[in-house]
Parts: C-alpha cells; structure tokens; sequence
C-alpha cells in the first residue's frame, strides 16, 4: 500500500471524532507554546542580566593589581594600581579598545539625620565613556563634572529609600587607605536610574579625584574597567595587556559566578522541557490508544480482509505524526508570537523583585528573546518523543488477532 494512502485513512480517523482530535491538537499547541515561552524567558533574562553586567560593571576587560580582592574593596597601597591615568593612556593606544575607565571602590555608610545605610562608593572618571549609563539616566538634579566638589550622586531607589533629595547635604563615611576613617559632608548634585534596581539601590558616585582625595590614595584606583570595539577580540587583547605585577581579568572570569549560574538554571529548564513533552506525548498515546480501542472491530476487518501488522501499526502513528506535526506548527506559530510581543513591551516584575536578586544586573522588565533555532530544536524534540510514545499504541493494533478483533462489540 503506497504511503499516501497511510496518510489519508489516518487523516480520516483523526476526523472522525473532530471534538477529541482539536482537543488533542490544542494540548500539544500549548505544550510548544509553553516550551518556546520558557526558552525565551531564559535566553532573555539571561543575555540581558549578562550584557547589562559588562555595561554598568565588568566591562570587556579589568586591569588590577595581582593581590587585589574586589570582595574586600581594598585601598592599600599595594593592592592598588599606581599611577592609573599612565596606564590607562597607555590601554587607550590599542586600537581595539573603546573606552578605558579608572575606578575606586570603597565602601561607606551614607547618614541622614533620621538614618544611615551601608553604600559602595564610586569614585569615577565623570567623562569616561563607560559611565555613559549614569550620565544618560539622571532623573534628577545634573551629571557632575571633573572639577566638582563636595559633590555626588545616588541612585534613584537608595534616595527614595532613605529619603533624600537633590541639593540636600549628607554625611559620608569611608575607610581611608592608611587604615583610618574619614567622614564628610556633601550636597547631592542629581539622582540617576540605570534601570538596573540592584545597582541603584546602593551605588554612591564622585569624581574620581575627589574619592582618591578623599580615601588618601593619591592617583591609584582599584581597577582599570576596558571596553572594547569588538567582544570578540577580549582574548587577543587581554595577551595584549598582560605585564608584571598586574593581573588582566576578562569579562567571561568577571562574570563566572553568573555563568556558573546561568549553566545551572538550564539544567533545571531541561528538566522542565523533558517534563511538558513527556506530558503531551502521553495525552496523544492516550488519544490513540483510546482510538484504537474504539476501532478493534474495524481492524479486524483490515486484518482478515489482507492488512498486516506492520501496516495497521504505520497507520497508527501516522495518526500521531499528524497530530504532533500540526500540534507543533500551530503552537510554534502562536509561540514565536507571544515572545516577539512580549521582546518588545517586556514584563514587569518590580523594583523590589529585581534589586533582591543579587549577583545579577536585573532591570525592572523582563524582555524574552525568540531563538529560531532553540525553538526549532524543541520543536523536533517533541516530535521524536511524541512518535516514539505511539509506538505502544501502533504495536497493540498491530497485534490484534482478526478473529478476536471481530467479535469485539
């Protein structure tokens, strides 16, 4: 019997009961859908909490100094780079690099009169390049310029927080470099928003001149952050960049907690992709197996009129194939939809959600990202796994014998 025969006696077995089959066919539809949602939502929030991270953090590329730890923002001499605008001159001349942005890091404690509250401070250069995410989000006041001082900058949700305004005076206390503490009293010259909660909730900004001043480090900085023309070119400029006594940190190291993270977090999205195809091939095993007892007696007939087993069986799963391939098509279409609208108006989770997921620059939307060709791969996964479910099915009607197949009512 020719093939297109298989497809027109399953096609008109799926028809007959048109009620069961669209019912069947929209189980699958929203099991793809569900599949192309989940993938979107990860790639999404994963390459947007990575891309943001290299822009408002890590940049492509740090230069410190070997025994520097960021985790105890050091300000001792030698674990300090010396003379930071020297190199940073010199990292500027590779024609790879964009832009190259001295930064000191310290922590401090920010007081009102009513409250105070534990910041990591920033002193950087006010026209690097890099720092354009502060510059272009003030929402409040004005950017500050090389020559400000007594001047700095809060983000927007740590001002709310503790509420200060722009123009008010505050007090702030920061470690010093010869072991001691400082405190002093400046105005808040404007309030930024990066779109990044976590990072405006407790992130103070001056001019890199002032916080050197301030922490008494003289022209040293914690870290060189570099960004590049090219992403692709980190690993040749990183072997570029390599001298004593200074370590150079690529953007895939900077950001290894994250990426550990993000390997782990697939892991757990595999599990529940396996779980919903799982899900829709046993509704469709179930359909047909239901199907094909409805029919006993009618595949007796086939069978005593000269059908064989292997036939009766192809028929079968071509019923499947048929319900999993318009299944798959139709949820793909709606799917790839759903996720290309939502790129574009993205899902809102809260200021409080976002800022409380730490180690990620999480904004306050969430936008999926439609990934043709991790869609297309689900989309075959289902498939496979939902005409190998039916196998059991097919092989039951393929081993049904004609005479006890015939006296069933």
């Amino acid at each position: 019997m020719a093939l297109t025969k298989f497809w027109v006696i399953a096609y008109r077995d799926l028809v007959r009961n048109r009620r069961r089959t669209v019912l069947t066919l929209l189980a699958v539809a929203l099991g793809m859908m569900v599949l192309i949602l989940m993938s979107g939502m990860f790639t999404g929030v994963t390459q947007g909490a990575l891309r943001e991270n290299i822009r408002l953090n890590t940049g492509h590329l740090q230069l410190r100094a070997e025994s520097y730890e960021v985790e105890k923002l050091s300000l001792l001499a030698k674990d300090l780079l010396p003379d930071s605008q020297t190199l940073a001159a010199q990292v500027q001349t590779l024609p790879q690099v964009e832009s190259v942005a001295p930064v000191l890091w310290m922590s401090g404690i920010l007081s009102t009169s009513r409250e105070s509250s534990g910041v990591q401070v920033t002193g950087v250069d006010v026209t690097a390049v890099f720092h354009a995410p502060i510059r272009d989000g003030i929402v409040g006041g004005s950017y500050l310029t090389p020559d400000s001082r007594g001047q700095i900058l809060l983000g927007s949700n740590l001002a709310e927080e503790m509420g200060i305004g722009v123009g008010q005076r505050i007090s702030l206390a920061v470690g010093t470099s010869d072991g001691g503490l400082d405190e002093g009293i400046f105005t808040v010259a404007g309030l930024f928003d990066t779109g990044i909660p976590s990072y405006d909730q407790n992130t103070v900004v001056m001019p890199l001149a002032q916080a050197q001043t301030f922490a008494r480090t003289g022209e040293r900085a914690s870290t060189l952050i570099v960004t590049l023309k090219n992403q692709e070119d980190t690993d040749s400029v990183a072997a570029a960049l390599q001298q004593p006594g200074i370590k150079v940190l690529p953007w895939q190291e900077l950001n290894g907690l994250f990426l550990e993270l993000m390997q782990t977090g697939l892991g757990f999205y595999y599990m529940i992709y396996t779980i919903v195809i799982l899900v829709v091939a046993v509704l469709i095993a179930n359909t047909l197996l239901m199907s094909v007892f409805e029919r006993t007696r009618e595949m007796g007939i086939l069978a005593a009129l000269g059908m064989k087993g292997r036939q009766i069986m192809v028929m079968v799963l071509f019923e499947a194939m048929i319900l999993a391939l318009l299944g798959t098509a139709v949820g793909f279409i709606f799917g790839s939809s759903v996720v290309s609208y939502l790129a574009k108006i993205g899902i809102d989770i809260g200021n409080g959600a976002a800022a409380a997921v730490e180690g990620m620059a999480l904004g306050n939307k969430m936008y999926p990202v439609f990934a043709p060709g991790q869609a297309l791969v689900l989309a075959l996964f289902l498939f496979a796994i939902v005409t190998l479910v039916s196998l059991y099915p097919a092989r039951f009607a393929a081993k049904l014998e004609p005479v006890q197949a015939l006296h069933t009512l």
